[in-house]
């Protein structure tokens, strides 16, 4: 290769790690190191350290250096989301040191602004794509040592206390768990995985236990990892308490040992043994001799994805879905042992991940008015049932607010009450509370009485520490109860402020509902003008809970238009039936199947997939596009799991139905 083909690297921040990936790509077959960027170009011995290359004063000139084609980022791992992101939005490839983000919520936002762009995006776990592993690999897959029962794997060392340094700085998420804990998570899931599509499975438990130091960071810890194919792994990592930092693999016919895995044969190169030993203990030393800088490998396994215009690096590099998984892992790890980094609160966290103050960007979300509440409000309602940490749910809202989104459901019983506390520190560390709409629901069954309403608001007020709500629903109904108690009970709330904006029921008949118009307009209270039950292009054919009602045929349509009531409605992509897991044949989601399966149904999947086709949608975001688009008023509540799954249907507000489409995805019949 010439030296005009070669990828220009820059790296951010000149540390350690940076000295030692400068090192890997003067021995790499595909790079050279165009320029170093530091926040002191001043300091002293940099170009020495960094000899050829250019030295530029700060991030933002290296993010703007045309002769540069892809960024290593070496800065403290607190900051990588931050850079990772603006340097896709810059066109740069990026390759990241571990961890590539404080949790998974950040590693999926990074991967979706490389995404976005069409950039490269790694985690650099450079033992990953040494000779090592590759021979790992192979004796794995040979049943070398029968199959794989067990995996033991430690990275820990004795740094001595220093309060300031980043190790034990809660600050900078110091600590074992991100500093050296995702080596033993990603090598355990590297053999557990060995044999598995794409080389991944993921563990379905996790325990772990470890000790908080003074500074709240953990200074040594474990946890065991089950996976499904009944593998149990043990890892360990610590920074004040020197391991043995041992692999141990055990396999029903014999064991294998490595050393210092992530090293391979030494930071310089030289050799690595495998220690192979028989079911009778005896032992057979395989040497992998590799002359090569261990960090050279992840240099030229870049480029070769960046020069092939894939986003990722090949198997057995760090894919963005094992990136994903093993960030996972040290999320429950983390929260097994209670440990929080104040960087993460929404005390600290006031802004977005690129350090941006929140603000209205591109609008992508259709927005009007909801009668009865004065602001705008986006025509789609964001729902975060699915949403257990501030830095998670932060990162969607976030996504949603600057895509023009402000309509936010919650409930009293979400999570246990979580919901409303993640979207009350969100609205606050944000300062948007003027700006947004919030839904609460309370008196679901078996609680639906008219004085559990107050008690329920309350509760749920203070969780948000806000003093009102703008929407309110019951969120069940009782037949039991005369319908006037529960028109009262709603009506004081607004009469005493805490509810400034319409009201009405989740999951009511239109029976109920017009005895509770009736009731309101009869004696002068607030009129209940909202409803909450279950529409989408799929009818609902049997209750996805006890007690749903769905409001998707012509008879509620008309009676929709007529009252002038206006449904939020849940589950309105058909939970998962528009996608790849629906079929005639596929049978194995009972709940899927006994909600939605139908003739109707499969008959307007086709249309969709037809459709979508035609459009360059998938079928989910037509069937969302389909509810978008009645023509009375109807709005949709989503429930992403992920950054990428609020990105693909805030994609369907781009779509636009003409009324003949709408007719057609609905009845099959062409204008």
């Amino acid at each position: 290769m010439t030296d005009t083909d070669r990828i220009r690297w820059g790296i951010l921040g000149p540390g350690r790690i940076a000295g030692d990936f400068f090192a890997g790509v003067a021995q790499s077959k595909t790079g050279r190191v165009e320029a170093i960027a530091t926040r002191d170009p001043d300091r002293p011995g940099l170009a020495e350290r960094f000899s050829g290359a250019r030295i530029l004063a700060g991030y933002d000139a290296l993010l703007a250096d045309k002769e540069i084609d892809a960024v290593y980022i070496s800065t403290p791992h607190p900051t990588h989301a931050e850079w990772a992101i603006k340097a896709a939005k810059a066109g740069k490839h990026v390759l990241c040191e571990k961890p590539i983000g404080l949790s998974a919520a950040e590693a999926e936002a990074m991967q979706a602004a490389a995404r976005a762009v069409g950039t490269f995006l790694g985690e650099a776990y450079m033992y990953r794509l040494h000779p090592l592993t590759l021979r790992l690999i192979e004796l794995l897959e040979e049943k070398a040592i029968g199959d794989v029962r067990m995996v033991k794997s430690s990275f820990g060392f004795a740094k001595p206390f220093e309060e300031d340094h980043r190790l034990f700085a809660n600050d900078l998420a110091g600590g074992g768990i991100l500093d050296v804990g995702g080596y033993p998570v990603s090598m355990v899931r590297l053999v557990a995985g060995v044999g598995q599509p794409n080389g991944l499975i993921e563990p379905d438990q996790v325990f772990a236990v470890g000790h908080l130091g003074s500074t709240g960071v953990d200074e040594w810890s474990a946890a065991i990892l089950r996976f499904p194919n009944g593998i149990v792994a043990e890892v360990a990592c610590s920074v004040s308490l020197t391991q043995d930092n041992v692999l141990r693999i055990f396999g029903t016919a014999g064991s294998i040992e490595i050393d210092h895995f992530w090293f391979a044969a030494g930071k310089q190169g030289g050799t690595a043994v495998i220690r192979l030993f028989d079911a009778a203990g005896n032992r057979n030393d395989i040497p992998v001799e590799e002359p090569r800088h261990v960090y050279s490998f992840e240099v030229d396994a870049a480029a070769e994805a960046i020069k092939a215009g894939r986003g990722e690096f090949a198997y057995p590099g760090m894919t963005a879905l094992d990136t994903l998984g093993n960030l996972k892992v040290m999320d429950k790890w983390r929260a097994g042992i209670g440990l929080e980094y104040a960087l993460e609160t929404p005390a600290v966290r006031t802004r977005t991940l690129t350090g941006e103050t929140l603000r209205r960007k591109d609008v992508i979300v259709p927005r009007g008015h909801i009668p009865g509440i004065e602001k705008e409000s986006s025509m789609l309602a964001l729902g975060m049932m699915l949403f257990s940490t501030f830095p998670a749910a932060s990162i969607v809202l976030d996504e949603f607010f600057e895509a023009g989104g402000n309509l936010i459901d919650t409930a009293f019983q979400y999570g246990g009450g979580t919901q409303d506390r993640l979207i009350g520190e969100w609205v606050r560390s944000r300062g948007v509370r003027s700006d947004v709409v919030i839904i609460e629901k309370g008196a679901h069954s078996p609680l639906c009485y008219p004085d559990v309403i107050a008690k329920q608001l309350t509760a749920s007020l203070e969780r948000m520490q806000t003093d009102y709500v703008d929407v309110y629903f019951m969120h069940r109904d009782n037949p039991d109860i005369p319908v006037g108690e529960f028109v009262d009970a709603m009506d004081a709330e607004v009469k005493a402020g805490r509810i400034r904006g319409p009201i009405g029921g989740s999951n009511w008949t239109r029976e109920r509902m017009d005895q509770a118009i009736d009731y309101a307009e009869r004696t002068g209270k607030t009129r209940p003008s909202v409803l909450s039950n279950n529409f989408s292009l799929a009818e609902m054919v049997d209750p996805v809970w006890p007690g749903c009602i769905a409001s998707s045929n012509g008879a509620w349509k008309n009676w929709l238009k007529e009252r002038k009531v206006v449904n939020f409605a849940w589950s309105s992509q058909a939970r998962g039936f528009f996608t790849d897991r629906a079929g005639r044949e596929k049978m194995s989601d009972g709940d899927l199947v006994r909600a939605w399966y139908s003739e109707l149904n499969f008959q307007r999947k086709a249309r969709a997939e037809e459709l979508g086709h035609r459009l360059g949608k998938d079928p989910i975001q037509i069937a969302l596009a389909y509810v978008l688009h009645q023509p009375w008023p109807v709005i949709p509540l989503i429930g992403p799991a992920s950054l990428a799954e609020l990105r693909h249907s805030l994609a369907a507000s781009a779509v636009r139905l003409s009324p003949e489409e709408v007719r057609w995805l609905e009845n099959g019949e062409r204008a």
